[in-house]
């Protein structure tokens, strides 16, 4: 019992600071209108706030910068004044389940990953995509929703240091009904 007692208060004491940096990619679909694609940069910070050596339950809010862009493309004058730049930011607060390689600084898998889910916030600068008819449409604002995560870890070097691969899907409640799927790339400090 005094081992078990104490294998719970060292993990739950257990705690740290972890974060990454990466490229991701996102398919944004609204509701009536044809999906569309935007690719940016994504900085992933958590705190493990219950810990074990092959364990950790995390809490943490990855942030992601993305660009997308519409217009027409003429080989001879290049782009036309149609281009327009969409600019998305997806920040929910994720908690998840961390087990394997970077789930702990003190860690020495090889391997690893991690489950999560949460619900944050979605914003978007309007971009213009193709309704259902065909018409150029407008969509942007802010959106609140669920989010879900998966994704595997390598470990680099001996240093705790890994590589993770990382699915997103966000589901916008608000109006737009907004669907957003997500894969990065990210380095773990």
């Amino acid at each position: 019992m005094l081992l078990g007692v104490s294998m719970t208060a060292t993990c739950a004491y257990s705690q740290s600071f972890m974060h990454g940096a990466g490229v991701a990619v996102f398919v944004e679909k609204y509701k009536d209108v044809d999906a569309g694609t935007a690719v940016g940069f994504t900085y992933s910070p958590r705190f493990n706030f219950v810990e074990s050596e092959s364990m950790s339950v995390s809490v943490g809010i990855p942030i992601s910068l993305a660009f997308a862009g519409s217009g027409e493309y003429n080989s001879r004058e290049g782009a036309t004044d149609d281009f327009k730049l969409g600019i998305l930011i997806n920040a929910p607060v994720m908690v998840n389940l961390n087990f394997g390689a970077g789930s702990s600084p003190d860690n020495e898998s090889r391997f690893g990953g991690f489950v999560g889910g949460g619900g944050g916030f979605h914003w978007g600068a309007s971009t213009e995509q193709l309704d259902q008819n065909g018409n150029v449409k407008n969509v942007s604002g802010t959106t609140f929703g669920y989010s879900a995560n998966a994704g595997m870890r390598i470990a680099v070097g001996d240093s705790g240091k890994n590589i993770e691969i990382k699915a997103s899907y966000f589901k916008g409640v608000n109006e737009g009904k907004l669907d957003l799927i997500g894969v990065a790339g990210i380095f773990n400090f």
